[in-house]
């Protein structure tokens, strides 16, 4: 019996989508910063995906995910009431959390959706949440409204000023930085901008904790896809993370890594959207 979808959210047409499933199991037992491991039918890969949310009181956890490759061309076209035959967690280790004061969360992309599950942790024990998220656009923005119910401020940047400040979130980030009295900033988003946060506030000694989800692949440390050099040592992030020390992460190599089966993805993707009459995003 599989995982049964009981709502379903376009946040951008075509490009990105929210599911909540019925996991009662995993609902009561995720905590911030914990993923899932979803296979879409018997043959299929296995796809890690942040928890963006839970209900334990409906048995529910939430996800976001970008139609990027073949597996999640696939799970755009399942609907409310259709189950994914996998859904296996809560995996990785939760997101570390204490009463601190006042922390700036940046979220880029998707992982904005990510970063949401783990503000949200922040703002419950009683921490100060500023969070800082931003997309070329205001019609890419995510979770703005969903954060705006627990965060002290919601600050945004655009890359075209439709919205928020023009530029960077890095540049939101630093005006913040300089400002106030931070005691930790935590980054999930695309890797460029989490190494360009870490850069920033390595400069300004606030402690930094960036999400390396997007290096995983199975999600139990077998395949060894994950390894990432971190403060000089290999670490897998599925197992001992996905959360590490950003000023400890070597992002090059991280980089390097991720567009190592960049052309195979696209060849499978591809093929998927041919087979299937799909648009190509």
């Amino acid at each position: 019996m599989g995982f049964k979808i009981v709502k379903k959210r376009e946040l951008i047409p075509n490009r990105v989508s929210e599911l909540t499933i019925y996991a009662p199991d995993i609902a009561s037992k995720a905590r911030p910063g914990n993923f899932v491991i979803l296979r879409i039918f018997p043959k299929g890969e296995r796809i890690p995906l942040t928890i963006a949310d839970k209900s334990p009181a409906e048995g529910t956890i939430t996800i976001v995910y970008l139609v990027v490759g073949k597996t999640t061309a696939h799970l755009e076209t399942f609907q409310v009431g259709d189950e994914i035959l996998d859904v296996c967690g809560p995996l990785g280790k939760p997101t570390k959390i204490e009463k601190k004061g006042e922390v700036v969360c940046v979220g880029g992309g998707t992982g904005i959706a990510a970063m949401h599950h783990i503000a949200k942790g922040h703002a419950q024990v009683g921490n100060k949440v500023i969070s800082v998220i931003g997309a070329r656009s205001k019609d890419l923005l995510l979770f703005e409204e969903e954060l705006s119910k627990f965060s002290h401020k919601v600050l945004v940047a655009t890359d075209d000023g439709s919205k928020g400040k023009k530029g960077l979130v890095t540049q939101v980030l630093e005006d913040y930085l300089k400002s106030h009295e931070v005691k930790e900033v935590v980054a999930v988003g695309p890797v460029p901008m989490m190494k360009a946060v870490s850069e920033l506030t390595k400069k300004y000694s606030v402690p930094t904790t960036v999400s390396l989800n997007s290096i995983m692949v199975d999600g139990i440390g077998m395949c060894g896809a994950c390894r990432v050099s971190v403060g000089g040592k290999i670490r897998f992030a599925c197992v001992e993370g996905p959360e590490f020390d950003a000023h400890e992460v070597d992002f090059d190599e991280l980089m390097l890594r991720l567009r190592s089966y960049v052309k195979q993805e696209q060849i499978s993707y591809n093929h998927f959207c041919e087979c299937h009459g799909k648009e190509k995003n």
